[in-house]
């Protein structure tokens, strides 16, 4: 009788941390989608703010310090928010104007730590200058973001045209 009880122990300590371990790869991948949820969010709203200018969002995804980095198409390196700030002027202007955005191909990639993400896309951000196109077409769009308290943000972008 009794090793029939240690038996059925056994069995029953097995099928616990069977499961234990089950519902932790689960909550993991459950922790892993919200965060790639989160990070997609923060990379369409650095780019989707314009269309109502919504500075407050732009200001809450972008990292508000020195470490900011941005290169843009045609060679211009922007270093640290302040200097972020600086285009600011031009997108309040009545005279730019955001029509729509299209992201396609986007990779997101999260680090070991899960602070820490990087991505690919192709975007479309379709823009007016004084009722004439301003777009970037077809451009290759790389970035970093990192997971601030608890809060995703872009810490680096690169933005390039393919070569013709």
């Amino acid at each position: 009788m009794r090793r029939g009880m240690c038996q059925t122990a056994g069995v029953l300590l097995t099928a616990l941390t069977f499961l234990s371990c089950n519902a932790n790869r689960s909550k993991q991948a459950m922790e892993l989608s919200a965060d790639k949820t989160a990070v997609e969010q923060a990379i369409r709203a650095t780019i989707g703010w314009a269309k109502d200018k919504d500075f407050g969002l732009l200001y809450g995804t972008i990292a508000n310090d020195s470490v900011y980095l941005e290169v843009q198409p045609e060679g211009r390196v922007v270093r640290g928010f302040e200097e972020f700030k600086q285009a600011e002027r031009i997108w309040r202007s009545p005279d730019f104007r955001a029509v729509r955005y299209e992201i396609r191909d986007l990779t997101i990639t999260l680090s070991r730590s899960g602070e820490v993400a990087w991505f690919y896309c192709v975007l479309d951000d379709i823009n007016e200058w004084k009722g004439k196109p301003a777009s970037w077409e077809n451009t290759r769009w790389t970035g970093v973001l990192e997971k601030r308290e608890g809060r995703w943000k872009m810490v680096q972008m690169h933005f390039s045209f393919a070569a013709r």
